[in-house]
């Protein structure tokens, strides 16, 4: 099962360096296609706002219409990548992009912490085989900036090997990470 990536631009990452956009989008992608009204209803805002920002993502090829679903009246959305990556460096030197980026970024990272917080408050409601095959694990390693590129590079390829069709039994799973040196922030 092969991926798709959107490749941020600094034009398309300014697109999508708002919390909400970035909200709408992951959940296109989680929960698959839906309305603007669906998507208002699950993250509490108005189908009017939703509206307005799907159809800007979909002015950046973020999501397109899922004519399969729509009709005359209801629109339904998909998003048009499986993932988003963000190759900071080509352009990061940029004053001007630098909000866009942090916006982007923290938005991402709230994202990865609401859907652990949501996990840890139905946690002991799951059954025992995903309560044991679910983690909340860090690791401190001592590396060069080779070594942790090399380790990122790693993990990507063993989340690819497992990539499949679902099969009966499985659940949607989200595997987060996060690596960066200590260092510089202790």
């Amino acid at each position: 099962m092969e991926t798709t990536r959107h490749l941020l631009t600094p034009e398309s990452l300014k697109v999508l360096a708002h919390p909400l956009r970035v909200k709408l989008l992951g959940e296109l992608r989680l929960a698959g296609p839906a309305t603007a009204t669906q998507l208002a209803a699950k993250i509490g805002e108005s189908s009017g706002t939703t509206s307005y920002h799907l159809r800007q993502l979909a002015a950046a090829d973020f999501v397109v219409e899922d004519t399969e679903r729509g009709n005359a009246r209801d629109r339904w959305w998909k998003a048009a990548q499986d993932s988003t990556q963000l190759n900071a460096d080509d352009w990061l030197d940029s004053p001007s992009m630098r909000p866009a980026f942090q916006t982007y970024m923290t938005a991402v990272i709230q994202g990865n912490m609401d859907r652990a917080w949501k996990w840890l408050q139905v946690w002991s409601d799951a059954s025992k085989k995903w309560r044991d095959s679910a983690t909340f694990s860090d690791a401190r390693l001592s590396l060069s900036a080779a070594e942790l590129l090399q380790l990122n590079e790693d993990i990507e390829k063993l989340i690819e090997s497992r990539r499949r069709e679902p099969k009966r039994g499985d659940k949607s799973v989200t595997i987060q990470w996060q690596s960066f040196p200590l260092d510089d922030i202790a």
